[in-house]
């Protein structure tokens, strides 16, 4: 366990605020196959896996995706209040957050105010088997913040996420259990809110049998299939009905141990392969070709 005054250990849920509800069901329900658990005619639940929900769906004005990002923790709920009241900030404990975590702790993420909701479990979906298109849990979400390093020591020393790369000095990958990143920043002064929110696909083949599913519903890829460098995953990106971006990726690379080690991939350029500061340049973003300078805008 680390020095942090919590642990995360699984990256949970997030939000999606959208003007048009049943748009943005249809698309995560039809085109990306998740299972609705819960529906009201200004609210849904989905899930990709037997959690109840990993996407809040929710009435807004305005598009936002990551206005809230939920967190499961190794402690008790009552455990982690303790220690992070201790440690000097501001939570409150709530029971009225979604029917499948009665029992939260909500705190605000420094310099962008996305509020972060920790809890120890999620009641089931009741979703069974894995059906051949629906994506395998949400993998990671990357946002814009004004400063990287109040965000970095937030998530390290607060909620026990570690450093897995850097690409230069602008984009920071974190991790809170063997997958690569379950979040990352890239710092910005022109930009704020979203960068992307990610699904992870079981192998490429599966990404392929999504793409090809999305063509029929006329969404298209504005950047990959590629690899990246920072994480080696196989990448696309697509956008939803809001105009936010979506990853589908394969082949995250994985480290099991605290030093940082990665697991060994034969597309790794570093043997053995630890965390670093990568130069910004092709291998870093697409080792495969173009960069999309839209998505490495700051």
């Amino acid at each position: 366990m680390s020095g942090s005054a919590v642990n995360v250990t699984k990256l949970g849920y997030i939000s999606v605020e959208t003007p048009d509800v049943d748009r943005m069901v249809d698309y995560y329900e039809g085109g990306l196959d998740f299972a609705v658990v819960e529906r009201s005619a200004r609210e849904a639940y989905l899930t990709t896996t037997f959690d109840h929900h990993s996407v809040v769906i929710t009435q807004a004005d305005a598009p936002r995706v990551r206005g809230v990002v939920g967190y499961e923790i190794r402690e008790s709920v009552a455990d982690a209040e303790r220690r992070l009241t201790a440690a000097g900030y501001d939570v409150s404990r709530r029971s009225d957050i979604a029917p499948a975590t009665p029992d939260v702790l909500v705190l605000a993420e420094p310099t962008t105010g996305v509020e972060i909701h920790l809890y120890d479990q999620q009641s089931s979906s009741g979703v069974q088997g894995y059906p051949p298109l629906r994506p395998t849990k949400l993998g990671h979400v990357a946002g814009f913040v004004d400063d990287l390093a109040p965000v970095q020591a937030f998530y390290e020393g607060l909620l026990g996420f570690r450093w897995s790369d850097t690409i230069g000095d602008f984009f920071v990958f974190l991790r809170c259990n063997s997958d690569h990143h379950a979040a990352n920043f890239m710092a910005s002064k022109k930009f704020s809110g979203l960068h992307h929110v990610a699904y992870e696909m079981r192998s490429l083949d599966h990404l392929q049998t999504m793409l090809d599913h999305l063509a029929k519903r006329d969404i298209r890829l504005h950047w990959g299939p590629g690899r990246h460098g920072a994480g080696h995953n196989v990448f696309t990106y697509h956008k939803d009905p809001d105009g936010n971006n979506v990853e589908l990726f394969t082949q995250l690379d994985v480290i099991h141990d605290e030093k940082g080690y990665f697991e060994p991939r034969p597309w790794h350029e570093d043997f053995p392969q630890y965390p670093k500061t990568w130069e910004v340049d092709l291998a870093a973003v697409n080792s495969w070709g173009p960069i999309n300078f839209e998505m490495i805008e700051h």
